[in-house]
């Protein structure tokens, strides 16, 4: 059994596009929330956070409302379809608020870009899985972060390329070329993957390999329920880090925003060097035990941290470390969940993932800001430690989400005509 990595490349076109589009919004959104409508760092800052509160409801409803739907296109495609459609009108929107100062144009044209984002973003993640048989799901998700990841780098390319220095630049060609990226993304996704075709030739597999019952069985749902406590507990650790880093390595370690930058940088493209490793590891020794050797070791990075009292070339190897960790965890989370499920509820098992690294995101800057606020910056890393422990003893306990389905050793994974 193999992957055909062309038709998941093409699978992961849709997560390229909107991967451009968060990239943008992380980047370029507080700028002009600061210096087009000089809005203070909290009012900014709860802005920010609405994208995840609206991902937190709206993600599980269409992926679970994806399930339900069967279009001549396919179950998930007319929500990708749609949602890009949306997501494409509100980026249009949003230069032309900030080059004529329209707040409350602006705020409607980013609640249009993050609905139409809302739609699409578990159908399209949920794609992956539907048309992936179990066993291969932890190398193909590899592939998706990886496109994921030309997504983040094409749009800092733009920002790079097409933000006009000044001190209030116009972003138009900007959000135009996220607008093209993401509908260029969907037209090649579309063109080259028949869903409902290849969904059906998955579905038979399934099928011959009897690996799903019509109801969860209680100690499944058990091992579901600790899986999701993990997600929740490591993503709190690890947003923690990030959200607050380049503020603790100013305050303790006297790093200057360059250092901070090539830290982040560090752990970044380590990360995305390891996505393929990880998914190999996972098909050698199993996705649980890739996940737990993942949260090892971004818990040494947490240690590190902690003991760390000033600015040493170990901080980079400390973020090398945890990049690793965190591509080992990330690549073989979400098929552990989408393992648990039937091909007839993968939407509704990927709102459930969500749900639980959303609500982890929306948490953790609250309350290791409240932490910090109380104890100083050098609760951080024993905050994000603590978490990271917590992830561990729940995962540990997990003992379902590791793919049992044999399929054949000659089966050829999509090689069935369009």
């Amino acid at each position: 059994m193999k992957l055909n990595y062309k038709k998941t490349i093409f699978i992961g076109m849709a997560f390229l596009g909107i991967s451009a589009f968060w990239q943008v919004y992380d980047v370029i959104i507080p700028l002009i929330l600061e210096n087009t409508f000089h809005l203070d760092k909290t009012i900014t800052g709860v802005v920010m956070s609405l994208d995840n509160v609206l991902a937190l409801f709206l993600l599980p409803f269409f992926g679970s409302f994806s399930d339900r739907v069967d279009t001549k296109i396919g179950k998930r495609t007319p929500f990708i379809l749609v949602g890009t459609v949306i997501a494409i009108l509100g980026i249009f929107i949003i230069p032309y608020a900030n080059n004529s100062k329209q707040f409350i144009l602006f705020n409607v044209g980013l609640a249009i870009v993050l609905f139409g984002t809302a739609i699409y973003r578990a159908p399209a993640v949920a794609l992956m899985p539907d048309l992936t048989p179990k066993p291969l799901r932890s190398k193909a998700n590899a592939i998706i972060n990886l496109m994921g990841a030309v997504g983040a780098v094409l749009a800092l390319i733009s920002i790079r390329l097409l933000v006009p220095k000044s001190d209030s630049p116009d972003y138009t060609a900007l959000f135009l070329s996220i607008g093209a990226i993401m509908l260029v993304s969907f037209i090649i996704l579309k063109s080259k993957i028949n869903e409902n075709k290849l969904r059906v030739y998955e579905e038979k597999e399934e099928t011959k390999v009897n690996v799903n019952s019509e109801k969860l069985p209680k100690e499944v749902f058990r091992s579901l329920v600790l899986l999701l406590a993990s997600i929740f507990f490591w993503f709190a650790a690890y947003n923690g880090i990030t959200t607050a880093f380049s503020r603790y390595a100013l305050a303790m370690w006297g790093m200057s925003e360059g250092d901070v930058a090539m830290s982040l940088m560090v752990a970044t493209v380590v990360a995305i060097l390891s996505y393929i490793p990880a998914g190999m590891v996972a098909s050698k020794i199993g996705r649980k035990k890739t996940i737990i050797v993942g949260i090892l070791f971004v818990t040494t990075t947490y240690v590190m941290g902690t003991i760390l009292k000033d600015f040493t070339f170990l901080i980079y190897i400390a973020f090398a470390i945890m990049g690793i960790g965190w591509a080992f965890i990330n690549v073989n989370s979400f098929p552990m969940v989408v393992e648990m499920s039937k091909s007839g509820d993968i939407g509704k098992y990927t709102g459930t993932y969500y749900t639980a690294s959303m609500a982890a995101q929306i948490l953790t800057p609250i309350l290791s800001g409240f932490l910090m606020d109380q104890f100083g910056f050098k609760i951080l890393f024993p905050y994000a430690f603590v978490f990271s422990i917590l992830s561990f003893i729940t995962m540990s306990m997990v003992r379902h989400g590791d793919s049992k389905a044999e399929l054949g050793d000659k089966l050829e994974v999509f090689d069935v005509e369009e």
